[in-house]
């Protein structure tokens, strides 16, 4: 589907990648903004936020690979692999370039994604992210041992139905561990399928091991010294420390770091309003950032030390 005839509405569209299913949903006209999901979470999660962005924007949300209702083969879940696919889309649908925000697993995937293709990306966005420290919750890190997949293998309908009836419950008495507990029936409802049982597990454990988050790019937080950068936590997060976004900001030259009072580790869900009222003014206050191929380079040397040929003494 061409750009010029992205639908007002957060529709649910599908092509063909490589020969595989790829699930999107698109709304509203104007700049592009990306919004990648986080793992058991999907292109829907997003609706709330995508329908108030898409006022002023071309909202463009991927169902990753092995998530959502997109195919899961057996094969790469890194997130290399993720980027490279959510690139291949943009390119398929004629978005050239964007702003890329990303929740959880999904800000490492637009961390990656900034990495792989620079020239790609107007602005980048994390949303309680993954990828910028070692702690992360027991559950995540119990989820990636040995035999797991034999537990999710006991998934039932009745019991996702259950859970899902226990957060309207607790909902319904205001209490805002309802959402969360929503967010999780709805999330583990493809893992009934075991192709899609072994999608997450691949992912997960491309990014977690037992003793926390095996993956980081602090290393390369200054890459982004010329992106416009906004962090975004939620204060109440158990999954992935807040402290995580701080040390983030300090070492992100001119970002910016916002925090939703009301927000645990899903802000989209638990804080929508919020999360998109900090989205469109980030976006409408900051000029979009431009890297060429050409700049990638200099970029590199402006923090790295200089190349010296080995066997050399040391400058």
């Amino acid at each position: 589907m061409p750009l010029a005839t992205l639908p007002p509405e957060f529709d649910e569209w599908q092509i063909e990648l490589h020969g595989r299913r790829v699930i999107y949903r698109v709304a509203g006209s104007g700049p592009p903004v990306v919004l990648i999901h986080g793992m058991l979470n999907s292109s829907h999660h997003w609706q709330s936020v995508a329908l108030a962005l898409a006022r002023d924007y071309t909202v463009l949300a991927p169902d990753l690979i092995g998530h959502g209702d997109s195919a899961a083969p057996r094969g790469d879940y890194s997130l290399g692999a993720h980027a490279a696919s959510i690139r291949d889309l943009m390119a398929a649908i004629g978005i050239d370039r964007a702003t890329i925000v990303g929740h959880s697993l999904g800000g490492g995937v637009a961390m990656q994604f900034f990495y792989q293709f620079p020239q790609r990306v107007e602005r980048l966005v994390l949303i309680s992210s993954g990828g910028l420290g070692r702690e992360v919750s027991p559950l995540l890190r119990t989820a990636a041992l040995p035999g797991v997949s034999a537990l999710l293998s006991a998934i039932r309908p009745s019991v996702l139905r259950a859970l899902g009836e226990s957060g309207r419950r607790l909902r319904e008495r205001e209490v805002r561990a309802g959402v969360y507990v929503q967010a999780i029936a709805r999330a583990l409802r493809p893992l009934e399928n075991a192709g899609a049982r072994a999608a997450f597990l691949q992912t997960l454990r491309a990014v977690i091991d037992v003793h926390g988050q095996r993956v980081s790019a602090t290393d390369r937080l200054y890459l982004l010294e010329s992106i416009p950068t906004m962090i975004v936590w939620g204060e109440r997060d158990n999954t992935i420390p807040i402290r995580h976004g701080r040390l983030a900001h300090e070492a992100i030259p001119n970002s910016v770091f916002r925090t939703l009072p009301g927000a645990a580790h899903f802000p989209h869900l638990e804080d929508a309003d919020g999360l998109a009222e900090l989205l469109r003014e980030f976006v409408h206050g900051t000029q979009p950032g431009h890297i060429d191929d050409a700049d990638w380079g200099a970029v590199l040397a402006h923090r790295s030390p200089r190349s010296r040929r080995l066997g050399d003494a040391a400058a």
